[in-house]
């Protein structure tokens, strides 16, 4: 009888992914991102007359975008965590398999187990954080505001709803 290896790995979703994933969640989580582009938006806007009938116009399309952008950073994620976990002995990569591992091992349960997953989700932070600045700042001077006010308002946006949520360890679910 020929026997065949074979290795059964425990497969743990990182949070992040969840945001992704169709569920009930998302009954709560649009709405409530909604809301807060809409707050920030509003403030961000000052003493601006008619910011009101532009926030209600307007927010549902940086509602979008911010989706979007999160995206593009969790697709940052998703590369590196694939990279590290197919990255081996007798790859190019197999110098680099220790830290890879770290990466791996941060990026799927825990961010803030090494400085380089650290590192992975900061950038992966920054890359979305970068297109919300971005798309905001293109949709907002499409609608009319003035390019400094549109850059300020894009400015606010980004850093304030960047996916921090990449930070949250997964084994806290688990």
């Amino acid at each position: 009888m020929n026997k065949k290896e074979f290795k059964l790995y425990n497969i743990l979703l990182p949070i992040w992914i969840l945001v992704f994933v169709p569920s009930w969640l998302w009954l709560i989580l649009i709405p409530a991102n909604y809301l807060i582009d809409r707050l920030i938006l509003h403030w961000s806007l000052g003493n601006m007359a008619g910011k009101n009938a532009f926030c209600r116009k307007h927010t549902w399309k940086i509602c979008i975008a911010g989706f979007f952008s999160d995206l593009c950073g969790a697709l940052v994620l998703f590369g590196v965590f694939v990279i590290a976990t197919i990255a081996g002995e007798g790859t190019p990569l197999s110098p680099l398999v220790p830290m890879l591992d770290l990466i791996e091992s941060g990026v799927a349960s825990d961010p803030l187990d090494s400085i380089a997953a650290f590192l992975v989700v900061a950038v992966s932070v920054a890359v979305a954080g970068v297109a919300i600045f971005l798309i905001d700042r293109k949709i907002l001077t499409k609608a009319g505001l003035e390019a400094e006010q549109a850059r300020r308002s894009a400015m606010w946006l980004a850093v304030l709803t960047a996916p921090y949520l990449y930070f949250v360890p997964s084994r806290l679910l688990y």
